[in-house]
Order: structure tokens, then C-alpha cells, then sequence
């Protein structure tokens, strides 16, 4: 198949068998720093793009052997809200996909056009990337084509959060160095909390990028995620870094739940076995409540 790959295993969210919209050359209006994908000049378009009926084809060539799936993901070889025809795809797809679920993993340059708004909102569940709110910084790191502005952007979401009923994903992808300040993360935080999407994912290179960049570390990332307090967050960890895991009495255990929710994925990553036998006991206490946000849950104060 030329347009399906997959399926996936991903943690956050679940077995996911992927459109990619782009499969023969990198189509983006971002260049970022960060990108698995090759370097390449930014483009404001989709090049060489597939028909609707050929992707529809092999989605139901797939479905009809096996629907042992959780989501349908529109992603791109770049940027997929670049695709001319994305609305009559998620029109396609919403008639064939049953009880499974749809996401894109969009980068927002085009959140601020109220077209490509109405065509998101069908989706299940929409992922955003938001790696800086200061114009400079978000240049160095995302290298957009000049037709990107970055407040347009950010007003764009925050249209769409009023929009849109159903599960918004922010991603913020720290890279040492450029993005990583905590001042950087601040400003981030601070208009995350104004906007309040259902979760945000917060990670950092971990396959080989386009550019010479490196990652933050796992701890590195934990102390950014607490700018984030009140809001959903998943650390990504970094797949080739350990990360030490904590021994916590109650008290502490109640204390660190009431600053920041945890994901499941900080449960089983950062407490050691005593602690999270502690949780558990928490848990049926009903000291601590469990959210379910998507495919993860999420564990707070009563």
C-alpha cells in the first residue's frame, strides 16, 4: 500500500494505523530543527498530491481484514492541513470508520483559517504542536516558510479550543539549547493554561534529527512539566535515557498529586514498587481520583 503504514503501538494513543498524505517527497511549511524527516526548504503546499479515492480504497482493503485497531491517523510526510482535499478525506473516513477513533498530528500553522477549523472538528481527536509562544525562538527551532505567523497561530487555537468538543492534544518538543529556557516554558504554560486543552505532551528528540540538535534530559524534562501545573501533561521520555525511580510516603504522594495530575506512563516511570503499592491503596481509599483523558488516565487529589 502506498498511502496506509502500520499499525503502530503508541502509549499515547493506542494502536494507530497512519495516512500519510505525502509519501513520496517531504511536503511542510516547517523545517524543524528537530525533525526525523530530511531537511528540506519549506513549502506552503502539498506536493504531488494523492486522490482521495486511492487512499479511501486501501483504508477499506485494510479495514475488511482487520479493524483490531484503536485510531486512524492523518499525518503527512509534513504538514497534513496542507492537503487540499482533507476535507472530503475526513468526510470519506468518518463513513467506513465505525466505532474506531481519528486523529491528525498537525503543527497549527493553518489553526487560524476557519476552513481548516470546521474540517478539524470533525475528528476525534486533534494534536497540535506548540513549541514556543516568542517569535524568535520559535523561528530557530521550527524554521517556518515566511507565510507562517505565529500569533495567528496561537489566536487560532485558542478559536478552536472554544470550538471544538472533542479531545485537543498540545505537543511541546524541547531541544537543549534552543527551546529549553524555563522562560521559554513559562510563557508556554501560561498560555496553555488560558487555552486548557484536554492534555499536553511534553518531550524531546529522540530519533535522529534533521539538524545537529540534542535533547533535553528525562529529569530535565520533569522540572519543565511542573510550570504546567493544573493541566494534563505526559512526559515523553526518552527511550534510550533510564530514569531513577522515587520512594514516596503518603503524605508526599498526596502533596506531588495536588501540583500536577500524573499520567499512568509517571506511575509506573517514577515510583518504585512500595510507593506504588501506596498509590494503589490511595486510589481505593478514593484519596485520589483517576481521569481518563483519551487513551491515558490521569491520577490527582480528591
Amino acid at each position: 500500500m502506498k498511502y496506509i503504514f502500520g499499525p503502530v503501538n503508541s502509549r499515547r494513543f493506542g494502536i494507530s494505523l497512519g495516512i500519510d498524505l505525502s509519501p513520496d517527497i517531504k511536503s511542510c511549511n516547517f523545517d524543524c530543527l528537530y525533525c526525523e524527516l530530511e531537511k528540506n526548504t519549506p513549502v506552503d503546499f502539498i506536493q504531488n498530491e494523492p486522490d482521495v479515492q486511492q487512499i479511501i480504497t486501501e483504508l477499506k482493503q485494510f479495514l475488511s481484514k482487520n479493524r483490531n485497531i484503536d485510531v486512524i491517523t492523518i499525518t503527512a510526510n509534513g504538514e497534513p492541513t496542507l492537503y487540499s482535499k482533507l476535507g472530503l478525506l475526513v468526510e470519506e473516513i468518518n463513513k467506513i470508520k465505525g466505532d474506531l477513533k481519528t486523529l491528525i498530528l498537525s503543527n497549527a500553522s493553518t489553526i487560524y483559517k476557519k476552513e481548516i477549523r470546521n474540517v478539524l472538528k470533525n475528528l476525534d481527536i486533534v494534536k497540535l504542536s506548540l513549541d514556543s509562544v516568542d517569535p524568535d525562538v520559535f523561528k530557530k527551532v521550527d524554521r517556518p516558510s515566511s507565510s507562517v505567523d505565529l500569533n495567528k497561530i496561537v489566536e487560532g487555537i485558542k478559536i478552536f479550543r472554544k470550538e471544538y468538543k472533542s479531545l485537543l492534544v498540545i505537543e511541546v518538543l524541547v531541544v537543549q539549547n534552543v527551546n529549553d529556557s524555563e522562560d521559554n516554558i513559562r510563557k508556554i504554560a501560561q498560555v496553555l493554561k488560558e487555552i486548557k486543552p484536554d492534555r499536553i505532551d511534553l518531550g524531546t528528540v529522540d530519533r535522529p534529527p534533521a539538524y545537529r540538535v540534542k535533547p533535553v534530559s528525562n529529569d530535565k524534562l520533569y522540572k519543565l512539566a511542573q510550570y504546567f501545573d493544573g493541566l494534563n501533561v505526559v512526559v515523553v521520555h526518552r527511550k534510550n535515557e533510564g530514569t531513577p525511580t522515587f520512594k514516596l510516603e503518603e503524605k508526599d504522594i498526596l502533596k506531588t498529586l495536588s501540583t500536577r495530575p500524573f499520567s499512568e506512563i509517571d506511575i509506573e516511570t517514577l515510583f518504585d514498587d512500595d510507593t506504588k503499592t501506596q498509590f494503589e491503596q490511595l486510589l481505593k481509599q478514593g484519596k485520589i481520583k483517576r481521569e481518563k483523558v483519551g487513551n491515558l488516565s490521569f491520577y490527582s487529589t480528591v
